[in-house]
């Protein structure tokens, strides 16, 4: 048995591993969000992507999910070819929206980007008894608080962009939501099933083809509650849920 072997035998029940942090050839290594990798990274150093991951970051300081955000930009660049809005069901202070709108010269380009969310929070009396078990309603507690007139005030140097207060699915009833006709671009980041299912079925007839769904915590350990209610939906349309190292989900309306 190797050393670095043997010592990670010891270290694995503490959480802990050795790891080599560049291979011999000296090709770096991505490090961040629950991802390691020595494949390409490249796109951390395109000055668009830099540009966009700057205006993230000064949405929502101290978050910094540099491959969901190139996830995002991936998406939603590929939606701007497809007729349709853009929707995000799930912002919270708007990191992902906030790079994506940067990086899509959003005022060139005559769009609509509608943002669904109680800017407060989780709406607790939507978690099941699972994700309560969890700890999901504490840990929103301690990270997610009151931030409509921040988010509000951050997104006003950008045209047609609409924020949508309140849970889903009460909002989905609402003129906003219902005037909605066509989707290339949707996000859904809600920490917990029941509101992202809604999400899902409401929009679904509404996503054009070709049309973009991006789940934030698809993948995620810790989400698998989320995981197997987005199975069961996609099950339903008769589609499947790439599931991405990122934690993150991709499924494409056909």
């Amino acid at each position: 048995m190797k050393a670095r072997d043997f010592v990670n035998l010891l270290l694995r029940p503490g959480g802990y591993e050795v790891v080599r942090t560049r291979k011999r050839d000296h090709r770096p290594i991505f490090r961040a969000d629950g991802l390691q990798t020595a494949h390409n990274h490249d796109f951390l150093r395109d000055p668009r992507f830099v540009a966009a991951r700057r205006r993230a970051e000064q949405a929502d300081p101290g978050v910094d999910i540099p491959w969901r955000l190139h996830m995002a930009l991936w998406a939603a660049s590929h939606a701007l070819r497809l007729e349709g809005d853009f929707v995000e069901c799930g912002v919270n202070r708007g990191y992902l929206t906030s790079g994506i709108l940067n990086y899509l010269d959003w005022n060139r380009q005559g769009r609509r980007f509608f943002l669904f969310d109680t800017f407060q929070g989780l709406d607790e009396s939507q978690l099941s008894e699972a994700e309560r078990a969890k700890g999901r309603a504490e840990q929103g507690r301690a990270r997610y608080r009151e931030c409509f007139e921040e988010v509000r005030a951050n997104f006003a140097e950008f045209e047609r962009v609409h924020l949508v207060r309140g849970s889903i699915p009460a909002t989905l009833a609402g003129e906003e939501a219902q005037g909605i006709e066509q989707v290339a671009y949707l996000s859904i980041d809600m920490n917990n099933a029941a509101p992202e299912v809604a999400a899902a079925e409401f929009f679904w007839d509404k996503l054009v083809p070709g049309a973009v769904v991006l789940l934030d915590d698809y993948a995620y350990s810790g989400y698998e509650e989320q995981k197997a209610a987005m199975d069961e939906f996609a099950a339903g349309k008769g589609v499947s849920i790439a599931s991405l190292p990122t934690g993150q989900g991709l499924l494409l309306k056909s």
